[in-house]
C-alpha cells in the first residue's frame, strides 16, 4: 500500500475532473466517470496488489479497504437521501408523483423482480433485491437532464420529485430483501420477527440520534463551523451502531435518520444540506471511479443476451407498465405519462448498493451476488446514454420542452426593475419580475410581464417556480441584505457566475458597514450605481435604449457617440447574454445587441444630442 496516497489523489482527479468535463461539454456525468474508472484500472492494478477475497469476479484492486470505504459511502449517500424527504414538501406534491411513488413502486418492484429472475435467470431472492435497487432513478443522474433538456414545468417536477423520493425507498426495499436472504432457512415467523426487529431497532436508532442532533443544533450546543463535521461523525456511528444490531442494518438507520433531521425544524437546514451536497459529489466521484476500477474482463464477459434481454424488458416493459398503471387517474396527458414511462436513469446510489449487497451475499456463500454489479452497471449505461440522448428530441416531438431560451429572473417589483423587464420583454427574452408584494406587481402586470407573487426564498416556492426556465438572476430590490439573502440562497441553483445584484449604498468591500463578498452576487452594472442612484436615473428620464453593433456601425464608432453617463446593461450575442458587472464590464463587439441605460438626449424617440451620426440613429432604429 505504499502507492495508497498517489491512487487516492489519482480517484479525486478522475472523478472531479469528469464532474467538471461534463458540466463544460454538457455531457451525462456518470459515463465519463465510468470510463475513466474502467481506463484506470490498469494504473490502480499496478499501483496496488490484488486481493481476491471474493472471487475473480468481486476481484477488488483494493484489499480491504474496499468494502468498508463503499459501505460508507453507501452509508453517507443514503443519509442524503433522506435529508430530502421533507414531509412538509410531499404534502405539496401533485396527484401524479404520489402515484409515482405509491403504487408506482409497488409494480416496479414487481415487474423489476419477473424480468430479473426470467430473463436475467436470477434466483426469486436475489431478483427481488435487485429488482428493490433498480426501484431508485437517481436524482444525481436526472437533475442534469431536466436541466438539459428544459421540460415544461409538470413533467420535470414528475421527475425530478419522483427521483429525490424513490432514492431512499429503493434503499430501504433492498435492505429489507437482504436480511430476508440473510435468514434464509429459518422458519417464516422468525425470519419476520427477525426482519421487524432489526427494521425497528434501526429506525429507532436513526431516529433517536437524529433528534439528538436536531436538538443539540436548536440549543447552540454546537458552534456552527462545528455542524457539518459533527452531522458526518454521528452518521457513521449511526451506520455501525446499527450494523452491530443485524449486518447492514445500518443502511436503514441512516436513512431513518437523515428523514428524522430534514423534519426537525433546524435553522441551519439548507447549510447542512449544501455540506451533505458537497459531500455526496465527492463520493459520487470517488466511490464510481472505484466502482469501474473493480469491474473486471470476467465481469464483463458475464454479460449476455440474457442480460440485454433484461436491460431490454426493464427499458420497454418494466418502466411503461408501471407508470401507465400507476397514473391511471392521475389526470396527467398522455403526453407526459408516454415521457415519463421511458425517462427513468439510473445513477451511482444503484449501482453503490448494488456493488455492495452484492458482495456481502458472496461473502455469505451466495455466488448469485457477483451478477449484481454488472447488471447494475449494464442497467446505468444503458439508461443514461439512450435517455441522456433522447430526452430532447422526445420532449421536443411530444411538445414538452418550453421553446424559450434561458429567462431572466428580476427579484424585486421597483420601477427601474419593472422599466428593465418590459424592455427584455420587448427584445423577446423571457423574463420573470418575483417579489412579495401584490402592490408592487401592480406596474409589471400592467406592462404585461410574467410575475410571481410570493416569497421567493420560502420552500413553497420550489413547487410552483420552476427554476430550470431561468439563466440569470439580478436582486434588484432596495434591500441590500435581502439582494445578499437570495443570491446565497439561489446561487446553487444558477451557479454565482450568474447572479448579480444591485448596489446599495456604495459601500466599499473594506468597509465596516458593507456585506462580505461571499454573501453576495456580482455587483449589478459596471459602474455600480446605487438602487437610490438608478431610482433617481429612472425618474429623470433615463430609459432603456437597444442598438445592433455591425460592420457598417462598429463597436469604436457606438463607443465613440456614447454618451459618458450611459450605462450598458447587456450584450445580446449569438442568443446568450451578458450582463454588465463590476467583475466583469462588457466589451461590446459587431454583431451584439446592446442594451443601455441611456440619459433622455441620448434616447431615440427623443431630439438625439448634437453631433449623432446618422449611423448611430440607424442602429437604434433597425433593431
Amino acid at each position: 500500500m505504499e502507492h495508497l496516497v498517489l491512487v487516492v489523489a489519482m480517484i479525486g482527479v478522475l472523478g472531479v475532473g469528469a464532474q467538471w468535463l461534463a458540466w463544460r461539454f454538457n455531457l451525462p456525468a456518470i459515463v465519463l466517470m465510468a470510463a475513466a474508472g474502467l481506463a484506470a484500472r490498469p494504473v490502480f492494478a499496478s499501483l496496488l496488489p490484488a486481493h481476491s477475497a471474493h472471487g475473480p469476479v468481486m476481484e477488488t484492486i483494493f484489499g480491504d479497504f474496499y468494502q468498508p470505504l463503499i459501505g460508507m459511502a453507501v452509508a453517507v449517500i443514503l443519509f442524503e437521501g433522506g435529508l430530502s424527504l421533507d414531509f412538509s414538501e410531499i404534502r405539496e406534491l401533485t396527484k401524479g408523483v404520489r402515484r409515482l411513488v405509491f403504487p408506482g413502486v409497488v409494480f416496479a418492484w414487481t415487474f423489476g423482480a419477473l424480468a430479473a429472475h426470467y430473463c436475467a435467470g436470477l434466483d426469486w431472492d436475489i431478483a427481488i433485491l435487485f429488482a428493490a435497487i433498480m426501484v431508485v432513478t437517481g436524482p444525481t443522474v436526472i437533475t442534469p437532464l431536466l436541466r438539459q433538456a428544459r421540460l415544461r414545468q409538470r413533467p420535470a417536477t414528475l421527475l425530478k420529485w419522483e427521483g429525490i423520493i424513490n432514492d431512499p425507498i429503493g434503499a430501504l426495499l433492498a435492505v429489507l430483501a437482504y436480511e430476508t436472504i440473510a435468514l434464509e432457512g429459518e422458519p417464516t415467523s422468525q425470519i419476520i420477527g427477525a426482519l421487524l426487529i432489526a427494521a425497528i431497532l434501526s429506525a429507532a436508532l436513526g431516529f433517536v440520534l437524529g433528534r439528538m442532533v436536531a436538538a443539540i443544533f436548536r440549543r447552540g450546543w454546537v458552534p456552527e463551523y462545528l455542524k457539518p463535521p459533527v452531522l458526518l461523525v454521528v452518521v457513521l456511528a449511526c451506520f455501525e451502531g446499527a450494523n452491530f444490531f443485524e449486518n447492514e442494518a445500518g443502511l436503514l438507520a441512516v436513512t431513518a435518520m437523515g428523514v428524522t433531521i430534514a423534519n426537525s425544524r433546524i435553522a441551519s437546514i439548507n447549510e447542512l444540506r449544501i455540506f451533505k451536497e458537497n459531500m455526496a459529489v465527492l463520493l459520487v466521484s470517488g466511490v464510481f471511479i472505484i466502482l469501474t476500477a473493480n469491474i473486471t474482463g470476467e465481469a464483463l464477459s458475464a454479460l449476455d443476451w440474457r442480460s440485454a434481454l433484461y436491460v431490454g424488458a426493464m427499458l420497454f416493459a418494466v418502466r411503461p407498465l408501471s407508470v401507465f398503471l400507476s397514473t391511471i387517474g392521475s389526470g396527467l396527458p398522455w403526453r407526459e405519462r408516454l415521457l415519463v414511462a421511458w425517462i427513468a436513469p439510473r445513477g451511482i446510489v444503484a449501482v453503490a448498493i448494488s456493488s455492495f449487497l452484492g458482495a456481502a451475499l458472496v461473502a455469505s456463500g451466495r455466488e448469485g451476488g457477483a451478477e449484481l454489479l454488472p447488471l447494475a452497471f449494464a442497467i446505468v449505461a444503458a439508461t443514461v446514454i439512450l435517455h441522456g440522448f433522447t430526452i430532447s428530441p422526445l420532449s421536443k416531438a411530444l411538445g414538452l420542452a418550453t421553446r424559450e431560451r434561458p429567462g431572466v429572473l428580476i427579484v424585486g417589483a421597483t420601477p427601474f426593475s419593472v422599466a428593465l423587464a418590459a424592455k427584455l420583454k420587448e427584445m423577446e427574452i423571457p423574463v420573470m419580475v418575483a417579489d412579495a408584494s401584490w402592490r408592487r406587481l401592480r406596474p409589471a402586470r400592467l406592462a404585461n410581464v410574467e410575475t410571481y407573487y410570493g416569497e421567493i426564498l420560502s420552500e413553497v416556492t420550489e413547487h410552483h417556480l420552476d427554476f430550470n426556465r431561468f439563466g440569470y438572476l439580478l436582486a434588484l430590490s432596495g434591500n441590500e441584505a435581502y439582494n445578499a439573502l437570495v443570491c446565497t440562497d439561489l446561487a446553487p441553483e444558477l451557479g454565482r457566475a450568474a447572479i448579480y445584484q444591485v448596489s446599495d449604498r456604495g459601500k466599499d468591500d473594506e468597509s465596516r458597514q458593507a456585506l462580505s463578498f461571499t454573501l453576495q452576487g456580482r455587483t449589478f452594472l459596471s459602474s455600480g450605481a446605487t438602487f437610490d442612484e438608478l431610482l433617481r436615473r429612472h425618474y429623470a428620464g433615463w430609459t432603456f435604449q437597444k442598438t445592433r453593433l455591425s460592420e457598417k456601425f462598429t463597436p469604436e464608432q457606438y463607443r465613440a457617440e456614447l454618451d459618458p453617463q450611459t450605462e450598458i446593461v447587456l450584450l445580446q450575442r449569438k442568443g446568450a447574454l451578458f450582463f454588465s458587472s463590476q467583475e466583469r464590464p462588457l466589451e461590446p463587439q459587431a454583431g451584439d445587441v446592446v442594451l443601455a441605460f441611456a440619459p433622455p438626449a441620448t434616447d431615440a424617440r427623443k431630439e438625439p444630442r448634437p453631433g449623432a451620426s446618422d449611423a448611430l440613429k440607424e442602429a437604434i432604429n433597425s433593431h
